[in-house]
């Protein structure tokens, strides 16, 4: 994988859905980190030492939420942007609200490429200045994971 690709962090329980993802996303020329939970998902983000770009995750996920590992994230890694997938349209109105971009399954490859390649390729400032910016605050609470993953 070329150094330049972008990289992505997908997180989804549902393992036909991360499959497939994963394959559209390569095939597109990203370079994709997969997960199945909010604790797979840490352990592969602190263990990786370049910069992920994207997180793109269910509205919910296996020890926490989507909005809750990702406000986690962003305390550790400021610049990256977020993109939430889900099959409820309401959960459109929960993340837009903080800037960060939502799109509904099922959803078409193309659409979700080209949703990724234009927030990656955006002249907009990065996503360091949502509802949920944690360098300028310190009173946003880290993500605390329950004992048992498999509890929601």
């Amino acid at each position: 994988m070329p150094q330049s690709a972008n990289t992505i962090l997908v997180i989804d329980e549902n393992s036909m859905v991360l499959r497939l993802v994963t394959m559209i996303l390569k095939k597109a020329g990203f370079e994709v980190l997969t997960a199945d939970s909010a604790s797979s998902a840490i352990l592969i983000e602190v263990g990786f030492a370049r910069p992920i770009h994207l997180l793109l995750s269910a509205l919910t996920i296996s020890g926490t939420t989507g909005p809750d590992f990702a406000k986690s994230m962003k305390e550790r890694r400021p610049e990256i942007f977020v993109m939430f997938m889900s099959g409820y349209p309401d959960g459109a109105l929960l993340v837009l609200n903080y800037g960060w971009q939502f799109i509904k399954k099922p959803f078409v490859a193309g659409e979700l490429v080209n949703k990724i390649r234009d927030l990656l390729i955006s002249t907009k400032t990065s996503q360091g200045t949502d509802g949920f910016d944690t360098r300028h605050s310190g009173t946003h609470e880290k993500l605390t994971l329950k004992a048992d993953a498999g509890q929601e």
